[in-house]
């Protein structure tokens, strides 16, 4: 499985499914999940809202796949990271969870390219280096079993979360 890391648009990726760092409301709102929806027109909102009317949003450290409107993936996977409160309320378990269950996602679809987001680190104040640090756990224990993901992208959409994605996946394949 190839891992890439760059800084970028995530709704450029031409990939089998990007990874949307939502709300559990699966609202839409600021930020990257604000520029997912924007990309992909209104029919990735009528998506969620069906999503929200069968199980009424998605939980935080969970996921859901839509098709993706406009933009050129096929899917977008909606990731519900954790609010950062300081460590002490299960976030790092939360936001693992959050990775796996879109790289759950993936293999149930038998997607072979993924693009995440940085889920979490940017107005829900998760720190970047220790996102990085989950994330690489999360990713190395998923790799041992992967079967049908053949690319794993991470593209960043600031230089200190790039730096620290890096750091801990230094390009490989």
């Amino acid at each position: 499985m190839r891992i890439t890391v760059l800084q970028g648009d995530i709704t450029r990726e031409q990939v089998d499914t990007i990874v949307n760092a939502a709300n559990s409301g699966l609202r839409g709102g600021g930020g990257v999940d604000g520029a997912i929806h924007r990309a992909a027109g209104p029919q990735l909102m009528a998506e969620c809202d069906k999503i929200r009317a069968a199980q009424g949003g998605c939980p935080t450290g969970s996921a859901v796949i839509t098709p993706a409107g406009n933009l050129p993936c096929r899917y977008v996977i909606h990731a519900v990271g954790p609010v950062w409160h300081g460590g002490k309320q299960g976030e790092d378990e939360l936001l693992a969870s959050a990775y796996s269950k879109c790289l759950a996602l993936a293999e149930e679809w038998k997607l072979k390219t993924i693009s995440f987001a940085n889920i979490s680190t940017g107005v829900y104040g998760f720190p970047k280096e220790r996102a990085a640090r989950i994330v690489a756990g999360v990713i190395t224990e998923f790799a041992q079993s992967a079967s049908s993901l053949k690319e794993v992208r991470f593209v960043c959409h600031d230089s200190e979360n790039l730096q620290f994605y890096r750091a801990h996946f230094p390009e490989r394949k």
